[in-house]
Order: C-alpha cells, then structure tokens, then sequence
C-alpha cells in the first residue's frame, strides 16, 4: 500500500488544533517512523513494534478527519507503549492495551481536544476500547459527523431491508437479515451471501430503472 513519511512539522496539519506537542513528545521519545497511506478500507492505522535494524513504525491513512485521525494515532501508540512494557507477551488488543489505550484517551479528553459528542461517544467506550474505532459503532457513526467530504454512501444498517447497493469495487448486493451483529447481503451476479459489518459505507441504488434492471438478474 503506497504510503509517504510525514514530516514531524507537517502533522500538526492532521491533528486537532492545539494536540501537536503532545502527539509530537511521544514520537520523539519513542524514535517513531511515522507514516500517512492513502485510504485503506481495512484498516486505519498500523503498527510494527521496533527490531535490532528498525525503529517502532505507525501509519494512519491520510483521509481521516483530525479528531479520527488523532484518536487512530493513539490507537496505534498504546500498542507502542505495550510492546515497551510487555513486548510480545500480551495479547494485541488485551487488557493491558485497553488500559495504556483508555489513558492515553484520558489525557486528551482532559484538556477538551474533542467536540462534546466525540467526547461523550469516547467515554462511553474509554474502560473497555474496541479493538478498532470502526468496530465502536457508536464512535465511527459520531466521527463521521466531521469528514469534511460528505459523500453519498450510506452505512449497511441504514438501509432498508432488501434494499440494493454498490460496494466501492462496483459489486452490487442485496441486502438481507442480520445474523448476530452483521447483514447477510447477497451479491447479485453471483448469487453467494456475504457478512456486511452494520457500518460499513456503501452506495446505494435508488434508481427505479437500476434496480428493476438488477432484479431481474436474481
């Protein structure tokens, strides 16, 4: 995935106003590679913990909105401070990660970095954190209030049921059940049933004419 280092100065242009110095101190005394990719769907941030030829490697996508991005950052130091003090002998996203995560968290919430409905969905989740930020629904729907590109996609569970959309690869699915937390969506050339996350953006097909055009394909 293409990914360009980002200038220790050039970040301030991705955080909330006023968090630079304090996101920049952790970079500093941890010697951390800092990069910013291009979207990626899958995931926001990485981390790749320090080794005897390299240093600790963050990246964060680049199209995160400031609040989204800085808490992705967050997400991918308290996975720094836990190989620090645990190396590999915790799990990724255990206990001990929840806690150095929630605290890095608190540190920000503290000085009133965030609007009050990021904040609140924060504090919500700040004891027990998800291992994603698009795994916390009620999180990724609030952050998703500041992008500042509105696009036209809507979230799976704001659909109705069978109700047609694209996915960005241009597949079509319809949408049906929910099993446990995610949709059961079948792909509509195919026929094969797919598991959709209830947050996860799609397109959706509005058009009489596309849809009956669709259907008649199922």
């Amino acid at each position: 995935m293409p990914k360009k280092e980002a200038p220790i100065t050039s970040l301030d242009a991705f955080l909330p106003p006023k968090t630079f110095p304090a996101v920049s101190e952790y970079l500093h005394r941890y010697k951390v590679h800092l990069t910013v990719a291009r979207e990626r769907r899958s995931i926001l941030g990485d981390y790749r913990h320090r080794t005897l030829h390299e240093a600790h490697r963050i990246s964060v996508n680049g199209n995160l909105n400031p609040y989204a991005f800085l808490i992705t950052l967050l997400h991918e130091l308290a996975h720094l401070l836990t190989f620090e003090k645990w190396a590999n002998r915790v799990q990724a996203h255990g206990p001990e990660w929840k806690q150095l995560f929630g605290q890095l968290l608190a540190q920000f919430i503290q000085h009133k970095i965030f609007p009050a409905d990021i904040e609140a969905a924060l504090l919500k989740s700040i004891t027990n954190p998800a291992a994603s930020s698009c795994a916390d629904m009620n999180l990724l729907k609030t952050l998703r209030r500041y992008d500042a590109k509105k696009s036209n996609g809507k979230l799976v569970e704001e659909l109705p049921q069978e109700a047609l959309f694209k996915t960005s690869d241009g597949r079509v699915f319809k949408k049906g059940a929910q099993a446990r937390k995610r949709f059961k969506c079948m792909e509509v050339a195919t026929g094969r049933l797919y598991l959709f996350s209830p947050v996860y953006e799609v397109v959706p097909i509005d058009s009489p004419s596309d849809q009956s055009n669709l259907l008649s394909h199922l």
